[in-house]
């Protein structure tokens, strides 16, 4: 196998254009959203990694189906039917707005109506759009996405897909234990069930660089004593979680061996403590 390559991703180098392809990750997952069935753990929300970028799946509308791809690699929105119509429109940095104008008229020519909420997701403010920024953090996704479905693939619990949360940027899985969690099963459905959740940030308010991450919920007592692999350590502040970060990968000669120890560590530790 040829070794997963993870390049450089400082988020302060690149953060006015990580916040524009966010503001438009977010118009995505709105539309499928608001037209596809409900999935458990709110899983018709997200997007998932296509090979050249953020795609919806498809989507239902009436007669017809559509997707929409954040294509990251041509830098282009694209829209494409099961009638063999395709639309596409260059990212450019235009504001999110503006972006949204241009989808939901573009929508509108095959007939489909989105009602968005503008003040959700009509940001009049300009973007910015740094073409090889946006392709590195490609690589980078595409390769972590890869990773985390190889340790998807190993476990025999039930889990969700690896799939980008257009709210917070990440590309995440949940693994669930089996068990359910009292007090949850009408009221909030998504927390009826014992799960850890695996993860990757491009960086936030309370981590300020990209990083790996892991929950659990409810959080098992013991799961911070475990021991860190290699270049993790326990998260507490704000947030209870394991924590590695991205720049531990670059450069590695073992950076995809190191990720699935991370991961595989903390999964091992979970699923004893909380099935134990």
């Amino acid at each position: 196998m040829i070794p997963k390559q993870f390049p450089p991703l400082v988020l302060a180098d690149w953060q006015p254009t990580r916040d524009t392809v966010h503001g438009y990750a977010e118009v995505l997952g709105a539309v499928r959203g608001a037209l596809s069935a409900n999935q458990k753990h709110s899983g018709h929300r997200s997007l998932l990694a296509a090979a050249a970028g953020l795609t919806t799946t498809s989507i239902p509308s009436g007669p017809q189906t559509f997707e929409l791809l954040l294509d990251l690699a041509g830098h282009r929105l694209v829209i494409s039917t099961n009638h063999g119509r395709l639309w596409q429109h260059r990212l450019r940095g235009q504001s999110q707005a503006a972006f949204l104008d241009e989808l939901t008229s573009a929508l509108a020519t095959l007939g489909i109506n989105t009602n968005l909420d503008r003040n959700q997701y009509g940001n009049p403010a300009a973007g910015v759009y740094d073409v090889a920024a946006v392709e590195r953090y490609w690589e980078a996704l595409s390769q972590i996405d890869q990773v985390m479905k190889r340790f998807k693939g190993e476990l025999r619990a039930e889990t969700s897909p690896v799939q980008l949360w257009p709210h917070h940027m990440d590309l995440a899985m949940l693994w669930f234990s089996g068990r359910r969690v009292p007090g949850h099963e009408n009221e909030k459905p998504a927390f009826a069930d014992e799960q850890m959740n695996f993860g990757f940030s491009t960086g936030d308010g309370g981590i300020p660089e990209p990083y790996f991450y892991i929950t659990a919920y409810p959080l098992p007592d013991g799961l911070g004593a475990t021991p860190p692999p290699e270049g993790a350590q326990w998260h507490t502040e704000g947030w209870q979680g394991a924590v590695m970060p991205y720049s531990k990968l670059v450069g590695a000669p073992d950076a995809e061996d190191m990720l699935l120890a991370f991961l595989r560590t903390y999964q091992a530790a979970g699923m004893a403590l909380m099935t134990g």
